[in-house]
């Protein structure tokens, strides 16, 4: 668990402790500027909040996350669109295969009134949980013990994807087996030969050390990866109208730290790649 340093509180005021839970490992942006926005959190609040964040599935896997906020045990999450789809499906539109152009491409549907309406409509349908930030999480591409040079490398190749329907998609149209696995188990299955190969951003593989257990990356770049940053309502309706602007601007500049990391990881992996092979 790794949680904020800042303890320093208004003493006027009780100290409200939050929790904030998700997937990914300690050495992510996505981990390292949660752990960041819950610090600037409680400086911008005088110690009024304390954010815990419990990273790499300690508080469950993503889907329980999604039903531990709407019961309010849980005050933040991470998660994928896809998941979040749980409660509204148009949500999960921007994880559909080959939506995006590239990053750029990205940085304008999140900037748009298209994506503003999918979040309005995944607060109303969940009953007030808000996505209080859009963080990049990277194109993702196939690893796995042959390379994929076309899309008739892919027949019959059992595909480890996320446990979200939309996810299929992009192996059913290759003619490969998608074999959902959750997050945390995606290692041993590889490792394991429970599955043939997994697809995941260029910074995830590293993380995760895929790398070990499979011989190749084929960049596929078929999917434009999207992880929100969604609040619960019990966590909203707590705040006051000035602590709602510190959580929601917080939130929106780790979203953009996020974002930026996460394309400055693609870029200098996908350099330290060329070079090794030059």
């Amino acid at each position: 668990m790794s949680t904020s340093g800042y303890c320093k509180s208004d003493v006027s005021q009780p100290v409200k402790h939050l929790t904030w839970a998700h997937v990914y490992e300690t050495s992510e942006p996505l981990h390292k500027w949660a752990v960041w926005a819950a610090d600037e959190i409680a400086k911008r609040t005088n110690g009024r909040y304390s954010i815990d964040v419990f990273p790499v599935s300690i508080m469950g896997k993503e889907a329980e996350l999604n039903q531990s906020l709407s019961l309010g045990t849980i005050d933040i999450i991470y998660t994928g669109t896809s998941f979040a789809a749980q409660n509204y499906p148009p949500i999960a539109l921007p994880d559909l295969p080959y939506v995006y152009r590239d990053y750029e491409h990205w940085q304008k549907f999140n900037d748009s009134d298209v994506f503003a309406e999918l979040a309005e409509g995944y607060r109303k349908a969940s009953r007030g949980n808000r996505i209080v930030g859009n963080n990049y999480y990277g194109q993702r591409h196939v690893t796995s013990n042959k390379p994929i040079t076309s899309p008739e490398d892919m027949v019959n190749l059992k595909l480890r994807v996320p446990n979200a329907t939309i996810f299929k998609m992009f192996p059913l149209a290759v003619d490969a087996n998608p074999s959902p696995i959750a997050f945390s188990e995606v290692y041993l299955a590889l490792q394991q030969g429970v599955v043939d190969a997994q697809e995941n951003p260029l910074p995830t593989i590293k993380a995760k050390k895929f790398y070990e257990v499979q011989k190749y990356i084929s960049l596929t770049g078929h999917l434009q990866g999207t992880v929100i940053t969604v609040a619960s309502d019990r966590l909203w309706n707590m705040l006051s109208a000035e602590d709602a602007v510190i959580f929601g601007q917080v939130f929106k500049e780790a979203a953009a730290k996020v974002s930026a990391d996460t394309r400055q990881a693609e870029h200098d992996l996908i350099a330290y790649g060329l070079k090794s092979k030059a």
